[in-house]
């Protein structure tokens, strides 16, 4: 696991400063702590800080071929790497180490770019053939490793995070007002922007090209290409338990400690049940770690607890305390943009708690979005079934009355479930799907929270547009597999991945998630809708796959998901943090929001007449953001 820089100019006559490349690989320490390496050439500059997980003494970077003209550094973990060695070698390739990453060298000299299709793992790569003068960068299917990129016109400079970018000191930082609108309604950017107009990020399953300073972008993989098969349930579930099982135990690959993130969920209960069996049925040997709450609703520490006790597993938990202030300082600015999931905050304590016993955790992440798990599918469906019997004005009014009504403390009270659902129905389009769901500043709120100056720069912007593109490109008229297409190719990608990678690597923490395997995800896809959602219950040949493995409690629990109660500590003890960020003062002098819409949504928030954690949170955490990137010198 590392962290990765570096710049190629148009001109390869022009030198690079290695000063800069340095400052700009320094600042990922974080991701590597545990080495450092660089090149300098003609007109290219690659460096690196690494996280030492496998051949700790020999993987070294950057990595070279045996003539010295292809050079490559990366990020990540390449699972089949003994498999591909074995190729290349027969190839007659010679090798100085037992790195995973240096089969990408050889492997790139064999193949050329086709190499990315046989290559199974998490992976960002940089990589300067000096042969052909061209530089290649590439991620890996899911988007779990990141990799951002700036081009001036005369230079590429990238980086694993936008920081690494930014300590160059070679572009500017100008705020892409569309990525704003995106972040305000569904709590991240979204791919390819960022936040920072002349910084971009290079989609999961992409590679680029960069030749004579021009710039290209190609796919290589594709959920969307994989073909539907007619399975019978039982043949479906089976294939799915070895898939499974298969993923979990290469990811299990590492010569230093690993473990394993325990929600007590499904996802997260299935791979420690099968690290365990591929441990040879030695709990003890699985270190699993868990963060709960001390209030109840939220709080899934008891089940955890089971799923280590039934699995004898090592076990460690914490709880999260609402005093956050500093942590909420050190993380926001640590995201280089605007984020606001609030399940940032357990994921960083349990990426830190985790790291003081191990250096690899495995997850459950991507499980909801490959097998259909989340209530939006099924909230879906039902709007969907409403909308033939139930006239639009009729939602709109209940959607008001509803509103009158104040919102539970509780995590999912069945108040706070019906409100949200009908709201939903009556604020979003439908053709957004159960992204209806996922969004929480509909397009009236924006016009009463909005500067007419920011509304006026958002004319011709469609937030919108990048759902109905990932619906469209799913190549089928599945609607249940063209949403779970747009989430992995934005919700997971962009949120839940980008948050565990930040969270795990701030704490030099290195994660794996076993179901982002390419053999499981294209088995999965291939599976029909009707084996993934049955009768209303979600998951279901993922269940049926491990009816054998889980306890029935734990198959049985419905989706939680990894919260906070934010809309209870935003009226305790983090009010204090949120009536400074957003004084009138502070909102008035930015100039993108109106000072009264804010005031007014703090007060009705702090009444319990209404929840606006999810806006005022974000509005939180873009004004400290925006101290740290645009006013303050970093």
């Amino acid at each position: 696991m590392c962290g990765i820089a570096g710049i190629v100019e148009r001109d390869q006559r022009k030198p690079i400063s290695s000063e800069r490349l340095l400052k700009m690989v320094r600042v990922l320490t974080h991701r590597g702590p545990d080495d450092e390496g660089s090149v300098g050439l003609p007109g290219v500059g690659l460096a690196m800080r690494r996280l030492a997980i496998v051949d700790v003494a020999g993987g070294h970077q950057p990595f070279k071929s045996e003539d010295g003209e292809i050079h490559l550094v990366a990020n990540g973990e390449i699972y089949n790497h003994l498999e591909l060695r074995k190729i290349l070698i027969a190839h007659g390739h010679r090798f100085r180490s037992e790195s995973d990453i240096e089969v990408l060298v050889h492997a790139y000299e064999q193949w050329g770019t086709s190499f990315l299709e046989r290559v199974h793992g998490m992976f960002a790569i940089a990589l300067w053939d000096g042969r052909q003068r061209v530089f290649l960068a590439a991620r890996d299917r899911a988007g779990e490793k990141p990799l951002y990129y700036a081009d001036t016109g005369s230079t590429l400079i990238f980086a694993s995070e936008i920081k690494g970018i930014l300590a160059s000191g070679m572009v500017e930082r100008d705020v892409d007002l569309e990525a704003l609108d995106q972040f305000l309604t569904y709590e991240y950017v979204i791919t390819p922007r960022t936040i920072f107009s002349k910084i971009r990020r290079l989609p999961a399953a992409h590679y680029l090209v960069y030749r004579e300073g021009q710039l290209e972008t190609c796919r290589y993989w594709d959920a969307a290409a994989v073909a539907p098969k007619h399975w019978k349930e039982d043949e479906a579930a089976e294939a799915v338990r070895e898939a499974f099982a298969q993923a979990v135990s290469r990811q299990m690959m590492s010569d230093v400690p690993l473990g394993a993130f325990l929600s007590g969920g499904i996802d997260s209960s299935a791979v420690v049940a099968m690290m365990v069996e591929a441990s040879g049925g030695g709990g003890s040997a699985v270190n699993t770690f868990s963060m709960g709450f001390a209030d109840g609703s939220y709080n899934e520490l008891p089940y955890a607890r089971a799923v280590a006790s039934r699995f004898e597993t090592t076990h460690r938990e914490g709880t999260v305390e609402p005093d956050l202030r500093e942590l909420f300082d050190q993380l926001i600015v640590h995201l280089d943009e605007p984020f606001a999931d609030v399940s940032l905050f357990p994921t960083y304590m349990v990426s830190k708690m985790a790291r003081q016993h191990v250096t690899v955790a495995l997850s459950g992440d991507g499980g909801d979005e490959i097998f259909g798990g989340y209530d939006t599918y099924a909230a879906d469906q039902l709007a969907r079934r409403l909308a033939t019997v139930l006239p639009k004005g009729a939602v709109s009014m209940l959607a008001g009355l509803l509103g009158l009504l104040p919102p539970s403390e509780r995590k999912k009270g069945l108040l706070n479930k019906v409100k949200r659902f009908v709201q939903g129905i009556a604020d979003e389009p439908e053709d957004i799907a159960h992204y209806r769901w996922m969004a929480f500043l509909p397009v009236a709120a924006k016009q009463a929270l909005y500067t007419p100056e920011l509304q006026t720069s958002l004319t011709q912007s469609d937030v919108y547009r990048p759902i109905r593109e990932s619906l469209r490109s799913a190549g089928t008229d599945d609607l249940l597999h063209r949403q779970l297409y747009a989430d992995l190719c934005v919700y997971l990608a962009d949120d839940i991945l980008v948050k565990v990678d930040r969270m795990s690597m701030a704490t030099s923490l290195e994660t794996r998630a076993p179901f982002l395997d390419v053999n499981l995800m294209e088995l999965a896809y291939s599976i029909p809708s009707e084996l993934k959602i049955r009768n209303g219950e979600r998951k279901y040949i993922l269940k049926q796959a491990l009816r054998d493995v889980l306890p029935p409690e734990i198959l049985r629990r419905p989706k939680e998901g990894f919260s906070i109660p934010m809309k209870n500590w935003l009226r305790g003890d983090l009010a204090p943090i949120m009536r400074d960020l957003l004084a009138p003062e502070r909102i008035r002098q930015r100039g993108w929001f109106s000072p009264v819409a804010v005031t007014r949504l703090i007060d009705s928030h702090l009444s319990g007449r209404d929840n606006h954690a999810h806006v005022l949170f974000s509005l939180m955490v873009l004004e400290r953001w925006a101290e740290s990137a645009l006013d303050e010198v970093i």
